[in-house]
């Protein structure tokens, strides 16, 4: 890894640190865990519940790739989390479409405002599957460049 990718990866490291500090907080102190946690979710995180495990891969990832010092393996482990985060909301979204008990309310999801109806669901279900495919793309990718090396 070149300097500037362990920097990135050490900051991976120290942000999920303070990730794990503050979903603590949040889960266990507040019992808040199926609060939103907006900020996070480049992470994959979703709410705080989310964070106590999810900050937890991203932690043994970045010290994964440090100590093997390889960024496509960083990589390579950050899109197949994608893959497999992807296809579940994609899941959840499915549910949720279908589901007489609404853990999301159609009116506060972000885009409520074009549709203005219950597609809302839909539109987060096929924004999951671009998501999904995106990410086995990137993942098919990286996997070709990791073990080409060897």
């Amino acid at each position: 890894m070149n300097l500037f990718q362990q920097l990135f990866v050490v900051s991976i490291f120290l942000v999920t640190i303070y990730i794990l500090i503050i979903s603590w907080r949040q889960a266990h102190d507040q019992k808040n865990s199926f609060g939103l946690a907006g900020w996070l979710y480049p992470f994959g995180i979703f709410v705080w519940g989310d964070a106590l495990i999810i900050a937890l891969f991203w932690l043994l990832i970045s010290v994964a790739s440090l100590l093997f010092n390889d960024w496509l393996l960083f990589l390579l482990l950050v899109s197949l989390f994608w893959v497999v985060r992807s296809w579940g909301e994609v899941n959840y979204w499915l549910l949720e479409q279908f589901s007489g008990i609404h853990r999301n309310k159609a009116k506060d999801l972000l885009g409520f405002l074009i549709v203005k109806n219950d597609s809302i669901f839909f539109i987060y279900q096929v924004f999951w599957q671009c998501c999904l495919v995106f990410s086995l793309l990137f993942a098919i990718y990286f996997a070709h460049l990791w073990l080409i090396r060897f």
